[in-house]
């Protein structure tokens, strides 16, 4: 593997572990894809440094299991912001 997609890998992972964020927060911010983003910390990382895709792991099982809470509260502001006018 390439070292600079290794080192992405590292640095995508601890801006995840740091912040607590999705992959798509993290995409925007290292402008990349959300596909990117994804194999890295989940696929890639698991052969560059296993105690830190388990990390990220973790975090990502957390983000997956509250989105239908975050998208319930999008679409509450959505239909407020409707409202208010």
């Amino acid at each position: 593997m390439k070292d600079y997609i290794s080192e992405r890998a590292v640095e995508l992972a601890r801006y995840i572990i740091d912040t607590k964020a999705t992959v798509r927060d993290t995409a925007k911010k290292f402008h990349v894809s959300k596909s990117t983003v994804h194999k890295d910390v989940t696929d890639r990382l698991m052969h560059i440094n296993m105690p830190l895709a388990k990390e990220v792991h973790a975090i990502l099982d957390s983000n997956k299991a509250e989105r239908h809470i975050r998208g319930g509260l999008a679409t509450q502001r959505k239909y407020a912001n409707i409202d208010g006018k």
